[in-house]
C-alpha cells in the first residue's frame, strides 16, 4: 500500500512539473508575442502572487477595474507562471509577469503606481509591502462574515476598502486601536453593476435554484463547505420534482484538500448530466464558467454556504438558504446577517423542495432582505457602488499629491546652520 501511495505522489508531482513547464513555455510566447508594457503609463497595479486555482479573485474585480482604467490605467503584476499565464489568456487587463523581487522593483521603476491593490491574503504580499511612496490596500474578493474578514493582517496595508457598515462593525469589534474613519472606505460592491450574461436556458415554469458551495476549507475553523454534508441530497430532492432547474455553481478548489470532497462534487455534476440526458428540456446547469451574474439574478431560490456568495446575493435582494456548518470547530460569526437568516441544516438537506417553498411564499421576506442589503452594501442602486469605488480612488490619489508635495518640499529646504 505505501510504494502504491508513493507511485501515485510520483506521478502526480510528475505531472504537475510538465504542466508547469508547458505553462511556462506558453507564457514566454505570449509575452514575447505581447511585447514590453509602455513605461510610465500605469498608476495602479493590482498585486496577485497566486496561480490559476485563485483566479476567481481576480476575475470577479475584471469590470471594475477596466471602468477605473479609463481614469487610471491599470496593470496586474503577476508572481505566479500559471496565474500570469490565465490572467493573459482573459486578456482582460494588462500584465506584468514579475517571478522575482528584481523583476517587481523593474516594473515599479518603469511604471508611476501610486495604488496597489490586493484581493487576498497571500503570504507573498508581504514582499511587496517593502515599497513604500504608494498606497496599499486590500479590496478583498467578496463580502462575508467569515473568520476570514477580521484577520489581523488586515491591518498591514495601509487602507481597506470594505463593503459597508456592517464590515466596519466587524472590523471595529475584533481589531485592536485601527482607525476604521481613516483606514477604511465604503464602497459597496461594485461588481454588482457588471452583473451580466444569458442564461443558457429559456425562461419557463420551472423554478431555478442555484446551489454554488464553497471549498471544503484547509483548516477545521473554515470547514463551511456543504457538497458531501448537504449537497448530493439537495441536488438529489430537486432533480426527483421535474419542477426545479438546478444551477450547480462548485468552488473552483473543491476537492483540492479532501478527496472525498472532490469525489461527491463529480457524483453531483454525473447526476446533473444524466438528469439533461433523461429529460432534455430540464436545462441543469454545471458551472465552472468564468463569469458571474446571471446566476445570481436569474434563480430564483439560492443555497450557498458561509462565504462571499451569501452577500452576493444578498446584494440582489432575493430569497436564499444557507448550510450550516456540520463540523463543530467552524466559526460562525452570528453577530450579522447569519443571525437573522434561513438556515438549512445538513439532515434537511434532503426536503429542499419543502423549504424551498416555504421562503420563497414568505411575504416578509423582502422586507427583511432589504434591512440587510442596506446594512452590508448600503446604496445598491445601479452605479453607486462604482461611483464609491472611483472616489475611494480618488482621495487616494490627493492623499498621495498631498504627501508627496510635502516630501518634495522637505527635499528642497536648505539645511539650518
Amino acid at each position: 500500500m505505501p510504494l502504491a501511495r508513493d507511485t501515485r505522489l510520483a506521478v502526480g508531482l510528475l505531472r504537475k512539473a510538465l504542466a508547469t513547464r508547458r505553462a511556462r513555455r506558453d507564457l514566454r510566447a505570449a509575452l514575447d508575442a505581447r511585447g514590453p508594457l509602455p513605461e510610465g503609463r500605469f498608476r495602479v497595479a493590482v498585486y496577485f502572487a497566486d496561480g490559476a486555482a485563485n483566479m476567481y479573485q481576480m476575475r470577479q474585480w475584471y469590470a471594475p477595474l477596466q471602468h477605473l482604467a479609463e481614469r487610471w490605467p491599470v496593470v496586474v503584476i503577476s508572481r505566479a507562471i500559471r496565474g500570469a499565464d490565465a490572467l493573459l489568456r482573459d486578456d482582460a487587463l494588462p500584465v506584468a509577469y514579475a517571478p522575482t523581487i528584481a523583476d517587481v522593483e523593474r516594473v515599479l521603476s518603469e511604471q508611476d503606481i501610486r495604488v496597489v491593490f490586493y484581493v487576498n491574503q497571500n503570504t507573498r504580499n508581504f514582499q511587496m509591502f517593502r515599497y513604500g511612496r504608494r498606497w496599499h490596500v486590500f479590496i478583498n474578493h467578496g463580502e462575508s462574515d467569515k473568520m476570514y474578514m477580521t484577520t489581523n493582517q488586515v491591518t498591514a496595508y495601509d487602507y481597506a476598502f470594505v463593503a459597508g457598515n456592517a464590515a466596519r462593525e466587524r472590523l471595529s469589534r475584533e481589531l485592536w486601536d485601527y482607525d476604521l474613519d481613516r483606514r477604511t472606505f465604503s464602497i459597496g460592491r461594485p461588481q454588482a453593476d457588471h452583473y451580466g450574461g444569458e442564461p443558457p436556458f429559456p425562461p419557463d415554469e420551472r423554478t431555478v435554484v442555484l446551489y454554488a458551495p464553497t471549498w471544503e476549507g484547509d483548516r477545521p475553523s473554515a470547514r463551511y463547505g456543504s457538497v458531501v454534508t448537504h449537497g448530493e441530497s439537495l441536488v438529489a430532492a430537486l432533480l426527483a420534482t421535474g419542477r426545479h432547474r438546478v444551477i450547480y455553481r462548485p468552488h473552483p478548489r473543491s476537492g483540492i484538500v479532501d478527496p472525498a470532497y472532490g469525489a461527491a462534487n463529480a457524483r453531483i455534476a454525473a447526476a446533473l448530466q444524466a438528469a439533461n440526458r433523461a429529460d432534455p428540456g430540464a436545462g441543469h446547469v454545471h458551472d465552472t464558467g468564468a463569469e458571474m451574474g446571471w446566476q445570481l439574478t436569474t434563480a430564483d431560490l439560492a443555497v450557498v454556504d458561509i462565504s462571499a456568495m451569501v452577500y452576493d446575493r444578498l446584494a440582489v435582494g432575493k430569497p436564499l438558504l444557507i448550510t450550516r456548518p456540520v463540523d463543530p470547530a467552524a466559526v460562525v460569526d452570528e453577530g450579522g446577517y447569519l443571525s437573522a437568516c434561513e438556515w438549512l441544516d445538513a439532515a434537511a438537506s434532503g426536503d429542499i423542495v419543502g423549504h424551498a417553498e416555504r421562503v420563497l411564499d414568505d411575504p416578509a421576506s423582502g422586507e427583511r432582505l432589504a434591512h440587510w442589503v442596506r446594512h452590508y452594501f448600503g446604496d445598491t442602486t445601479p452605479g453607486s457602488a462604482t461611483v464609491r469605488f472611483e472616489a475611494a480612488v480618488a482621495e487616494l490619489m490627493t492623499r498621495w499629491d498631498t504627501w508627496h508635495a510635502r516630501e518634495e518640499s522637505r527635499d528642497d529646504t536648505p539645511p539650518s546652520d
